[in-house]
């Protein structure tokens, strides 16, 4: 194991910081598909902005806990056996502020270390190409790092997001237009040409022209691209948006696992409560269409 830091012990359990890709991937490759973001995240390109902390029993990895570096709230990814799970969390890996994605079975472990705002389930959805069922082509185009303005204008209708011209650059994003306007687009979230693998996001479509099939259409035209080189193509939506849900289920998309995604505040943290009061009153929750 190549490791940084120290390390610490629980039990039968030690926890350390770990850059040693080939072990983490062998660990990821338990469930590819739920570990999907993660995998893409040891590419080359990635991977410099993920610190990683891996739990060991007997010789072996038994958990991993993965942070994505970034703005506070940090994304981090959790899979494993619970012991070990807490072992990084309460040791090695400890943001104040996170957005946790695990599967439910979890949740009463990380609820130790982080206090948990509510939310609905995540449906992780996955196509490869026999399942994939291709869209009509009603206008739909590849964007490029120029049409970055107009596709922001479209994302803060509903996302409130914001995407520099190098993100268009290096994945892969399709829109459609009305009348020489932009009124829905789908890209990618991460793209591994290492993995084959990718994940769909940030699809969106204008209030005033849903129900048309746009998204079908865009989002239909992403993945087709992605499967030229990728072996699976993945996606995350709310369980409790049934019309994204047929979107994708039209294209072939089939639902894999059900996980979920909060917003973590580590207890004994006062400042995590303070950030999420102010994040609250200046962003509003949304109920947004789709991924």
């Amino acid at each position: 194991m190549t490791s940084v830091a120290i390390s610490q012990r629980s039990s039968t359990v030690t926890a350390s910081m770990t850059t040693d890709r080939a072990q983490i991937r062998a660990f990821l490759d338990r469930d590819p598909l739920l570990a999907a973001y993660a995998i893409c995240d040891l590419d080359d390109r990635e991977f410099p902005r993920t610190r990683w902390g891996a739990a060991w029993s007997g010789g072996s990895i038994v958990a991993i806990v993965l942070e994505y570096s970034g703005g506070s709230p940090q994304p981090l990814f959790v899979m494993g056996r619970d012991d070990g799970v807490d072992t990084i969390l309460r040791e090695v890996i400890r943001p104040r502020l996170a957005y946790v994605a695990s599967l439910p079975d979890l949740l009463p472990t990380i609820q130790r270390r982080y206090r948990l705002d509510a939310g609905p389930q995540m449906v992780r959805m996955v196509v490869d190409r026999d399942s994939f069922i291709p869209a009509g082509d009603p206008g739909v185009e590849r964007l490029v790092p120029a049409d970055a303005p107009e596709l922001n204008r479209l994302y803060q209708l509903g996302f409130g997001a914001w995407l520099p011209p190098a993100a268009i650059s290096e994945g892969v994003y399709y829109g459609l237009r009305v009348r020489d306007r932009l009124v829905a687009a789908a890209g990618t979230h991460v793209v591994s040409p290492t993995a084959r693998l990718a994940v769909v996001g940030n699809v969106l479509t204008r209030g005033d022209v849903r129900g048309r099939g746009y998204a079908t259409a865009v989002t239909g035209a992403v993945t087709a691209e992605l499967l030229r080189s990728c072996d699976h193509v993945a996606l995350n939506v709310r369980a409790d948006n049934p019309p994204a849900i047929s979107v994708y289920r039209h294209l072939g998309y089939a639902e894999h696992v059900r996980f979920e995604e909060r917003l973590a505040h580590r207890i004994g943290s006062p400042w995590s409560d303070v950030v999420s009061t102010i994040r609250r009153r200046l962003n509003p929750r949304k109920e947004f269409p789709s991924t």
